[in-house]
């Protein structure tokens, strides 16, 4: 029985389309891009950060893009904070762990009462109101051609079905992520425990 969601959205410019790891894209959008190689479609459920790869190839393509890739500063990170507490104060979905880290987001979730997909974008749009209101949006001066500042957030997410056996094992991986990247462990007042 599904009892809620592991759910990583990247921030612009982190998982890209062609990634030498594989990627769960049809497509190349950019033809700048698509120089580095076609989309690199895998079936594949579980992480694939870990697969080797060349390095050179994907540091190169993310030269390509638009926009320079977003890496959140610690402000940054608490801004998004601050709007995912303000999405969930109104909300009767539990958040039993997240990690924003630098240009990813981990949360474990309980059952949403909409699509998880649904979710991850009003989480996204939160979060993106927040480091506008605090002037920290990482493309806070840049407008593109109609007008409107850039996404700081990829399209899409991953999300992993949880049964209940599989929530403590989800929230453990998500609180040790900081430690993975050096950072220290992220307490967040929307985060409450789960009681199974």
């Amino acid at each position: 029985m599904i009892v809620g969601y592991h759910i990583i959205f990247g921030m612009y410019g982190f998982w890209l389309p062609n990634d030498p790891r594989a990627s769960w894209s049809d497509f190349v959008g950019s033809w700048d891009l698509f120089r580095y190689g076609p989309a690199t479609k895998t079936t594949e459920r579980r992480s694939l950060a870990n697969r080797a790869h060349d390095h050179a190839l994907r540091k190169a393509a993310k030269k390509a893009l638009k926009y320079p890739a977003v890496v959140l500063n610690g402000q940054q990170a608490r801004a998004v904070a601050l709007g995912f507490a303000a999405y969930f104060s109104t909300s009767d979905c539990p958040v039993w762990a997240c990690a924003i880290l630098p240009d990813h987001v981990h949360l474990v979730v309980g059952r949403p009462d909409m699509d998880v997909e649904q979710l991850a974008i009003q989480l996204k749009g939160a979060a993106t109101e927040s480091l506008k209101e605090a002037s920290l949006h990482p493309f806070g001066d840049i407008k593109d051609h109609r007008g409107r500042t850039p996404k700081c957030f990829a399209r899409g997410e991953w999300k992993v079905f949880l049964d209940p056996p599989d929530v403590p094992r989800a929230v453990t991986y998500v609180e040790d992520n900081p430690d993975k990247e050096g950072k220290p462990r992220q307490r967040w007042t929307f985060v409450v425990p789960y009681e199974g």
